[in-house]
């Protein structure tokens, strides 16, 4: 509503438009007249009063005619009408209340039923107003949660297609960060753990291929199991080789004491799987290796299919360790060793020339926590 409130009077003659107008503004009420029905009409689009006195008696367009057009009219909002006719037949009054009026006047207009008429038709309107405010806001509101829901529906449904490439710590660190920030090469300590099956080419070889996968899905669950659990991020599978990364993306307070304690737990859990293949007359076992080092981690590929990856002398270094491991065994070297000894139970095994070091490497298996 208009501040003060602003009506519309109408009428064809304008001794009654002067004296409504008079009576109306000792009120404190803003006045503006219309002559006729086309000028109503005009005045009720363009200074959208919130209340309209509307006489039905008019040349050319009539007031019924007028109260029929803006009440049909979806662009003027709610404005109340007090029609006011000379004539006292009841026919009048239901003419012009089936038109769409809200209330009525007749001729002469008493002072008294003109203010409290007017007092009246504007509280309706005052509360109307309220009410549209509040539907705006209603659907304001409705838009920015539905946006908001459908945001959140596409980050899950983005999430859940992206842990099908990546760990879901990976996948999370993307959706949230955006890719951008995480998957863009940087360089960083990390902590790396290889996995590879003993007696697998061997098994491959003698196996049928459905007995094959069929016990890498085993594994794989098994690791996947606790690869999660313990913060990992799976750099890549081949075949029976997983590769782990610990402090990227997601980084971690002790990396490689959490990396040697899945590498732990998996290994004892692994020998129910190994002692159910005995059973079957294959022979496998577990090898792990545990290497800490500096790299630059991205992404690496091509439009369409990329993969998350590692680049530098840590993950040849655990590959090679774990190449070097017996069934059971989880290798490391000195300089990882010196990060977690005070933790740890490890033995020395040798000094071993990897393929790819220019020196010979200290290995030690890590048999258990302290």
């Amino acid at each position: 509503m208009h501040e003060p409130p602003r009506i519309l009077v109408v009428d064809d003659n304008p001794n009654n438009v002067d004296i409504l107008k008079t009576r109306l503004e000792s009120h404190g009420y803003e006045i503006v007249t219309a002559a006729d029905g086309e000028a109503a009409l005009i005045r009720a689009v363009e200074d959208a009063p919130d209340l309209i006195l509307l006489d039905l008696m008019m040349p050319g367009v009539d007031g019924l005619e007028v109260c029929r057009r803006l009440k049909s009219n979806r662009n003027v909002p709610f404005t109340p009408i007090v029609i006011i006719t000379a004539k006292s037949d009841a026919k009048d009054v239901i003419a012009g209340l089936g038109a769409g009026a809200d209330e009525y006047l007749t001729k002469p207009v008493d002072h008294a039923s003109l203010v409290a008429r007017v007092a009246s038709m504007l509280r309706i309107k005052a509360l109307q107003d309220t009410v549209e405010a509040q539907r705006r806001q209603i659907a304001t509101w409705n838009e920015a949660l539905q946006q908001k829901v459908k945001a959140q529906v596409d980050e899950l449904d983005r999430l859940g297609r992206l842990k099908g490439f990546f760990s879901p710590q990976l996948a999370e660190a993307i959706v949230s960060a955006g890719a951008d920030e995480v998957l863009k090469p940087h360089r960083r300590e990390i902590t790396v753990v290889y996995l590879d099956l003993r007696g697998f080419t061997q098994f491959t070889d003698s196996a049928e291929p459905e007995e094959v996968m069929n016990m890498l899905s085993q594994y794989h669950a098994l690791a996947g199991e606790l690869i999660m659990q313990y913060q990992g991020t799976i750099e890549h599978f081949a075949g029976d080789g997983i590769m782990i990364l610990f402090n990227d993306p997601i980084p971690l307070r002790n990396a490689t004491y959490e990396a040697v304690r899945m590498t732990l737990a998996l290994r004892d859990r692994f020998a129910t799987l190994r002692d159910e293949w005995h059973r079957r007359g294959y022979e496998l076992d577990l090898g792990a290796g545990i290497a800490v080092g500096y790299a630059t981690l991205g992404t690496v590929g091509f439009e369409g299919r990329r993969a998350y990856a590692v680049v530098g002398n840590v993950a040849n270094l655990v590959a090679r360790l774990c190449a070097e491991a017996k069934g059971g065994q989880i290798l490391t070297d000195r300089r990882t060793l010196a990060r977690i000894e005070n933790s740890v139970v490890a033995e020395d095994v040798g000094t071993f020339n990897l393929k790819g070091f220019a020196r010979a490497v200290s290995i030690f298996n890590v048999s258990g926590l302290r």
